[in-house]
């Protein structure tokens, strides 16, 4: 993984961004270079588990860049070759009905667009409280879909939330080099 530059977006599941920050720590340390990518919402919504603001100045200082939070700053990113591969961590069920959908009008879909027209591996690593109702569908196309590699996940409440499914972000980074060697990492479902 050295010498390696991955784009890392993070999608509107605030409530795991504080479990998502050590994983993107971990590549940093291993000596990925790391281009901090946000959705409009996640860049822009303050909420209960902290500030918009907040959470771009850590992202800033971990990777030593500010976050990439518009169209026009996602768009070059795999035509001008700026990474060998994208995380989406936490990726929403919204995020994913984007991309299974071709849908492109966020930071975080036109980055993966353009990610994939380079042919570049996107990891997905969801959080979604509707994994197995309405997003499921959209994880089905988006699992056989090329380029698309999806970290391990299980039901993350199965009790109080029967239909939230969660990735396991300790493997994200397994699944990233799995995928950089085109290689779905498994079993997908982690139970």
């Amino acid at each position: 993984m050295n010498e390696k530059t991955v784009v890392w977006a993070l999608c509107g599941s605030f409530c795991t961004f504080e479990s998502i920050l050590p994983r993107m720590e971990e590549l940093v340390k291993s000596g990925v270079r790391v281009l901090p990518l946000m959705s409009f919402n996640a860049a822009g919504l303050d909420t209960r588990f902290g500030a918009a603001a907040d959470w771009k100045r850590r992202l800033e200082q971990l990777c030593g860049m500010p976050p990439i939070e518009t169209l026009q700053g996602a768009e070059p990113l795999g035509p001008k070759n700026m990474a060998q591969a994208m995380v989406i961590a936490p990726c929403t069920g919204n995020t994913m009905a984007k991309l299974a959908h071709g849908i492109s009008d966020t930071p975080v879909t036109l980055g993966a667009k353009s990610m994939l027209r380079s042919g570049k591996p996107v990891v997905i690593a969801l959080s979604t409280n509707d994994g197995l109702a309405a997003s499921f569908e959209n994880l089905a196309a988006l699992t056989n879909r090329k380029h698309y590699y999806i970290v391990p996940f299980a039901q993350d409440d199965y009790l109080k939330k029967p239909s939230s499914l969660q990735s396991d972000f300790s493997l994200i980074g397994d699944t990233l080099e799995s995928a950089l060697r085109g290689r779905q990492l498994g079993p997908i479902l982690n139970i």
